[in-house]
């Protein structure tokens, strides 16, 4: 999984606790940086590239003013999560391609920092956060790259109304794509298991107020994704199909973070085990899912307790309600 700096991971866990109790004593919900309002970037501020060492992670919108969206068929990981209001949000990553856009880009989640954990300090693009996580987003092992650090990267796109319309170029934070070494997931890639798993034509995954279905298409070998009833196209690259989309059932619990209406922040647990299903080839693999700390990747394992490994290509992890 490559080197992790141990003093560094101390000092995060030391900032967890203490940006807790800020915010606990902390009123108030206002945004870090001006993109989420739908506001250009603040003057004045240019991007500090990174080394181009880890992965690109960029926070994108998914309710229906969003799409279709840019540059998330060159993701190699794309993660689905819940958020306030039982609505969708996509987290891309990015290592072996950089499109030259990607969005629209939205504000993250305190799930979002354990979840990059397993990259060895990736790049965060997002549009903002609640004030009351700032402080843990500063001290994540991660470069937090929202258009108040990196103006230049970012810009208003045309189309679609604000705060629906911004968007990053991945050529501003990253010199270069880091390669396949970055995607320290824990994923596997190889031929299908010789035996078990069931036929499947279609699976489709609920969230309270939105749901993806994911349809296998053997002439393309990939299993074509819709969002909300509607086919998901991208500006740039066509119908949205992944090689293979995993359904992880995890456990989904309020977190101590609202939005500007009031409504709960959903915080999805992505350390721990639970229940998967594997699409591939037009089948679905039973596995169970285990990460034992944020530091680890997820592995997949069937009952007979041999991995499960994915087909070549792009990946979808659904991070499904149990």
């Amino acid at each position: 999984m490559g080197h992790r700096a141990r003093p560094r991971r101390a000092a995060w866990a030391a900032a967890l606790v203490a940006a807790t109790l800020t915010a606990s004593l902390t009123s108030g919900c206002t945004r870090h940086g001006p993109a989420d309002d739908g506001r250009g970037p603040g003057p004045g501020k240019s991007s500090a590239r990174s080394s181009g060492h880890s992965v690109l992670a960029v926070k994108i919108d998914n309710v229906g003013p969003a799409r279709p969206q840019t540059g998330i068929g060159a993701a190699d990981v794309v993660y689905v999560e819940q958020v306030e209001g039982g609505l969708s949000r996509l987290m891309a990553v990015f290592a072996t391609t950089l499109p030259k856009a990607v969005g629209p880009v939205r504000s993250a989640r305190e799930s979002d920092l354990e979840l990059l954990r397993q990259f060895d300090e990736p790049t965060l693009a997002f549009s903002g956060v609640q004030h009351k996580l700032l402080p843990l987003v500063r001290r994540a092992p991660l470069r937090a790259e929202s258009p108040d650090e990196a103006a230049d990267a970012y810009y208003r796109g045309t189309g679609k109304p604000a705060p629906h319309n911004l968007y990053v170029r991945p050529g501003e934070l990253l010199p270069s794509a880091p390669g396949k070494a970055a995607l320290t997931t824990g994923f596997r890639y190889g031929p299908a298991p010789s035996g078990g798993g069931t036929p499947e034509t279609a699976r489709t995954v609920r969230y309270p107020s939105a749901r993806f279905t994911f349809r296998w298409s053997a002439a393309r070998e990939r299993w074509l994704v819709s969002m909300d009833g509607t086919p998901a196209e991208t500006t740039d690259g066509g119908r949205l199909a992944p090689a293979t989309v995993v359904v992880q059932h995890v456990r989904i619990r309020s977190s101590q973070y609202h939005d500007r209406l009031g409504n709960s922040t959903p915080y999805t647990e992505t350390v721990g085990s639970g229940k998967a299903e594997v699409l591939r080839d037009g089948r679905s693999f039973d596995a169970t899912w285990s990460r034992p700390a944020a530091t680890d990747g997820t592995t997949f394992t069937a009952p007979d307790g041999s991995p499960v490994d994915f087909a070549d290509g792009q990946v979808w992890v659904v991070l499904a309600p149990r």
